[in-house]
């Protein structure tokens, strides 16, 4: 199944087995810009990931048949959702539960009862991480398009010895500059080298070149 971004404003999965926790959180949301997604279950949860691109996701951890544990490491094993940042929504905060969420692949948690300021900032704070490493993701992909563009240049060209037309890989002949444009992102400025000046203008030659 396609996951598809529904829009440009970052999204937000809120996983709670119980309503009126997940009423309060998008109260706490409600002004901040985000589109907001809601599952009760586990299951319904890795689904709507499977249909939508989140750019985090708040789970709980205590669910019936699915807890947030189990969820999130099924997340973190696939490579459609391995990124998204999950933040847990936990009512246990035992060093050693603390822990295992972190070892589940979750990059923060917050505790029940909600303090809302603290909910506000930790998601503010993953929200802005996932945009970085999405717009380093993204610089490293146009790099490697622009590599592989020079490699496409590398290696034997054919090309005139009289003209200088280049052949290219369907066997036509163009200018160089033409070939060059087609091939990368170089762009030609003209000008006239001294051999050339001597050759064109060569009344001009010695007073142009001694200028």
């Amino acid at each position: 199944m396609t996951q598809v971004k529904q829009d440009d404003n970052c999204s937000i999965l809120i996983v709670d087995d119980v309503p009126h926790d997940i009423q309060v959180i998008a109260n706490i949301m409600q002004n901040e810009g985000y589109r907001m997604a809601f599952a009760q279950d586990g299951r319904t949860a890795l689904k709507k990931v499977g249909e939508i691109i989140f750019d985090l996701i708040l789970l709980d951890v205590v669910m019936p048949e699915m807890d947030g544990f189990d969820v999130c490491r099924i997340l973190k094993e696939s490579r459609n959702t391995m990124e998204i940042p999950v933040i847990f929504l936990t009512a246990k905060t035992e060093a050693e539960d603390i822990v295992h969420g972190f070892e589940a692949g979750a990059v923060d948690y917050v505790t029940k009862p909600f303090n809302s300021s603290e909910l506000l900032v930790r998601v503010r704070t993953h929200v802005e991480l996932k945009k970085k490493r999405d717009r380093e993701k993204e610089l490293v992909s146009r790099l490697e398009a622009a590599l592989a563009e020079i490699k496409q240049l590398s290696g034997l060209l054919p090309i005139c010895s009289g003209c200088k037309k280049i052949r290219d890989d369907e066997g036509y002949w163009q200018q160089l500059e033409q070939y060059f444009s087609n091939h990368s992102d170089v762009r030609f400025t003209h000008g006239v080298c001294p051999d050339c000046i001597k050759k064109i203008y060569p009344a001009f030659a010695s007073r142009v070149l001694k200028d």
